[in-house]
């Protein structure tokens, strides 16, 4: 078992935006790294206290991960970071080492952990 980490941000607390910031990043993260919905076991989402108009677990619910354990919860708060910001541990089975793993952080999550971003990651 292992856990990925990822990130986003959304641009206003929408309901619609909040599903597809969260859609795009678990899709990314199973692209990233090939997995798929019968390789995880867990998610544990939080956002920050300007987020309330959907818990992230529904968008993971809608792209059918209706039978895996997610947890929603607020981000504690600092005077650092983002604002507007989601982020989720991903628990997975897979035989990649840690190193082959790759973290997603996306819009303006990118500063949480600039060294993991790709090309592009910004704007997604």
């Amino acid at each position: 078992m292992r856990a990925l980490r990822g990130a986003t941000t959304v641009d206003k607390d929408d309901p619609a935006e909040i599903r597809v910031r969260t859609t795009d990043l678990l899709n990314k993260l199973f692209e990233r790294n090939e997995i798929s919905h019968d390789d995880v076991i867990s998610i544990i989402f939080t956002t920050t206290a300007d987020v309330t108009a959907l818990p992230p677990a529904a968008a993971a619910r809608d792209i059918g991960l209706v039978d895996v354990a997610l947890l929603c919860a607020q981000e504690m708060e600092t005077s650092v970071g983002p604002n507007r910001c989601i982020r989720l541990m991903l628990h997975v089975e897979t035989d990649r080492s840690r190193q082959e793993l790759k973290h997603v952080f996306v819009r303006g999550a990118v500063v949480l952990r600039p060294d993991l971003a790709e090309p592009g990651d910004e704007e997604m």
